[in-house]
């Protein structure tokens, strides 16, 4: 049953939250500017905002949303109890177990909006952002590649001496097919081109292919082929984990897997970070309501001092683990998972204290 209290801590909550979260927009908009000035006076003011900073600042409040919920959290609780409100709701006969409630569901709201936007909204908005950044400040696109190599299904191998993606073209291209250890056929073409209706085309292509001793010679000049291979594939760009939603991330991974291709941790990093953060946001709820709902020597100032101390060391540590996924120590899940299992056992220890 919803009481008075609960409403009024959901509003505290949220309130302080958002609040929080538009004074770090603010900061991050006024330092962006400074660092991006030469982009910010040439480029048009409708595509700074509404190209730049209206996709750019919804991945920043994901990246801190943890971050500013614990901070939340501390500072106005720690005012409900320097002012005795704490106190009275408990001797009203309300347990420190039922006190937590409004708390989890406004850290509930917090945690399904942010993996909203880091699964479904802010990769789209990533690559809006990107394509501002790569024309008016330092373009980083990726848009070519030498000795491109990889399995395309089972038991059949492609590669290209070189790729550039601004003509959607390939030179010195290869396709083997192998049945276990045995070359069956080997396509190689001068040229191969992609379209905008995901095909490939040969050009000067000559096809052997092999039966036992004998082999079977077919050339041509331009052929049609069905390669399930694009350009992304093998075009990654620094932090290009970030531009996928998580659907497009799960499947990017399977296919990657299939193909052999091991240069994959960051995005299985990216992807289980996703589910991590949203977890991350009932933990340090947690803490930061056991920490701060007594009265302590030092006041507001103590509590946000620890509580600030806690959750860059969360940070600090989920940063840490991710980098063992990536050097290949251990698998992206556990990686990931790991901060969260131990500040789980530290949550559980600082709520008991709490509740005594």
């Amino acid at each position: 049953m919803i009481k008075r209290f609960d409403v009024f801590i959901i509003k505290n909550f949220l309130g302080t939250y958002f609040f929080a979260i538009l004074l770090l927009m603010a900061v991050v908009v006024m330092f962006d500017c400074n660092e991006k000035l030469d982009a910010v006076l040439t480029a048009p003011l409708k595509d700074t905002i509404f190209q730049y900073f209206i996709n750019f600042l919804p991945f920043i409040v994901s990246q801190f949303s943890p971050l500013f919920t614990f901070i939340s959290v501390i500072f106005f609780t720690s005012r409900m109890a320097d002012r005795s409100e704490i106190i009275a709701i408990l001797s009203s006969g309300i347990s420190f177990k039922r006190l937590l409630v409004p708390y989890m569901v406004s850290a509930s709201l917090i945690a399904i909006t942010s993996f909203i936007l880091s699964a479904f909204i802010i990769p789209p908005a990533t690559i809006k952002s990107r394509e501002y950044t790569n024309r008016w400040v330092r373009n980083k696109e990726v848009v070519y590649a030498d000795n491109v190599q990889m399995q395309v299904s089972p038991g059949v191998m492609a590669y290209m001496a070189r790729y550039d993606n601004t003509t959607r073209s390939g030179f010195h291209f290869s396709l083997e097919e192998f049945d276990g250890k045995v070359l069956k056929s080997r396509l190689t073409a001068e040229n191969i081109r992609y379209d905008s209706a995901g095909l490939w085309t040969v050009s000067t292509w000559k096809l052997r292919e092999f039966n036992g001793m004998t082999e079977k010679l077919t050339s041509g000049g331009i052929m049609d082929t069905l390669l399930n291979v694009e350009p992304r594939d093998f075009l990654i760009a620094e932090d290009a984990e970030l531009t996928f939603t998580s659907p497009e991330l799960r499947e990017y991974i399977d296919r990657q897997k299939s193909r052999g291709v091991d240069n994959i941790q960051n995005f299985e990093v990216e992807y289980e970070r996703r589910f991590a953060m949203t977890a991350a946001a009932f933990i340090l709820t947690v803490i930061g309501l056991s920490l701060s709902s007594r009265k302590v020597r030092g006041g507001m100032g103590m509590k946000i001092g620890v509580g600030l101390l806690l959750s860059f060391t969360y940070i600090l540590f989920m940063t840490v683990t991710s980098t063992f996924a990536v050097k290949g120590f251990t698998s992206a899940r556990v990686a990931m998972w790991i901060p969260n299992v131990i500040y789980t056992f530290i949550a559980y220890y600082l709520y008991k204290r709490a509740s005594r």
